[in-house]
């Protein structure tokens, strides 16, 4: 049976690694702790494709210790049971070092049941896993870890990577490849920053293409296919889900329509309507605000107009009410006026409501003037002083006018009025 390529020219040495300077280039932290010998307890996290298992592999290479791998997403109890009576045995004199691939599918009753070996230095684990470990990896388990995060590799870093997938192949096979302008390039920047995606696209390409007289021609029409359905990584239940919708609404609020329709583009390629649709209804309120109040309105036409057409021909309103957002003046003064009201409610400042303000059905009819309350509209510009918060909060601000020019000019009106003008 022929071993897939990627696994074939898997790196033997950590020279070889693709990417990873930060933590694997002259001086990095985890170069300098693998070279050291001493292995602690690690977490290695990031995407798929960018090198966790071959780094350790690398370090199983390097260490007395006995490698034992388990994949969590088919692996229980009774496994980690079975390594744990290899322990203090001829099987595993030096200890065992346990690669724990995905570790966020083992629950908390299966890492716990890690840590007592972990603690007294018999088990010595490398887990790996492609979400955020402060979110799924058990807390216990994680304080006796050292979390290195994994990056997308460049694809100025995975180009020669393809180039030496290309080398491998025309070797195995005694054949000369032609590949058509900007192929290998085309690979190296669609593959995600996954240098697997990318070696496989390469096999694949050969597997297709036909012999003539001892050569293969690659062209870049079929690289495009190859790669058109998985150049991005995007888990709907993940953490690149969450950080393309976060980078969306950040780049709304930095009114840049370009990053915008980017994450836009991203979400909806994915398949998440509803994801950005309630994102931009949010930062209609949340960062637009009083400085352009239509937004709102707008913008929920726009959603309503998706949710009706549905996907791909949601695009079109939803880039709309992207692009009018990112480009709108900004003004947060309704968040921040909200978030204080609410956080003076939590800390328990509310008082009774002003007698003048309580519902006077409740009294029965007749009432209301004997409670005081000045009806607004019997005075001149339909405002009259009165005090409206609870007389523990009366001197409260909550709401700070914009800098804008519609919120500042609805303060002079105001300013007007209250002072009789």
């Amino acid at each position: 049976m022929r071993r897939p390529l990627a696994d074939e020219i898997r790196p033997q040495e950590l020279d070889e690694v693709v990417g990873q300077r930060h933590i694997l280039g002259e001086g990095g932290l985890l170069r300098r702790v693998i070279e050291s010998g001493k292995v602690p307890n690690m977490v290695f996290y990031g995407p798929s494709g960018t090198g966790k298992t071959t780094v350790a592999n690398i370090i199983a290479r390097r260490t007395d210790r006995s490698l034992r791998k388990l994949n969590a997403t088919n692996a229980g109890l009774a496994d980690i049971k079975n390594i744990i009576a290899e322990l203090d045995t001829m099987l595993t004199p030096g200890g065992v070092l346990l690669y724990l691939d995905e570790i966020q599918y083992f629950n908390k009753k299966q890492q716990q049941s890690l840590l007592e070996f972990i603690e007294d230095g018999r088990i010595t684990l490398i887990a790996s896993t492609t979400e955020n470990p402060y979110f799924y990896v058990y807390n216990a388990l994680l304080s006796r870890s050292t979390v290195f995060e994994f990056k997308p590799v460049p694809a100025a870093e995975v180009l020669p990577a393809v180039q030496r997938a290309v080398d491998i192949i025309c070797g195995r096979e005694g054949i000369t490849a032609r590949l058509g302008p900007g192929v290998a390039g085309h690979i190296a920047q669609s593959c995600g920053g996954d240098v697997r995606k990318a070696l496989n696209a390469v096999e694949l390409l050969f597997s297709a293409a036909p012999r003539r007289d001892g050569k293969v021609d690659i062209t870049l029409e079929d690289a495009k296919s190859v790669m058109q359905a998985g150049a991005m990584h995007y888990d709907r239940d993940g953490d690149e889900h969450f950080d393309s919708l976060s980078a969306l609404m950040k780049s709304l609020r930095g009114s840049d329509p370009d990053a915008a329709l980017h994450y836009l583009a991203r979400t909806l390629e994915a398949g998440d309507l509803i994801g950005a649709c309630r994102r931009l209804l949010c930062s209609a309120s949340e960062d637009i605000g009083l400085a352009y109040p239509q937004a709102a309105a707008i913008v929920k036409a726009c959603v309503d107009s998706a949710l009706q057409l549905g996907l791909p021909e949601a695009r079109l309103p939803l880039a709309e009410a992207a692009i009018l957002l990112a480009t709108a003046p900004k003004s947060n003064s309704v968040v921040m006026a909200i978030d204080r009201a609410m956080a003076d409610v939590r800390a328990g400042k509310a008082g009774p409501i002003p007698r003048e303000l309580q519902n006077v059905h409740a009294d029965g009819a007749g009432f209301e003037r004997e409670q005081g309350y000045k009806y607004p509209h019997d005075y001149p510009g339909h405002w009259v002083p009165q005090q409206y918060l609870p007389e523990v909060l009366k001197d409260a601000r909550y709401y700070e006018y914009g800098e804008n020019k519609t919120e500042q000019a609805a303060r002079a009106y105001w300013e007007r009025i209250k002072e009789g003008r």
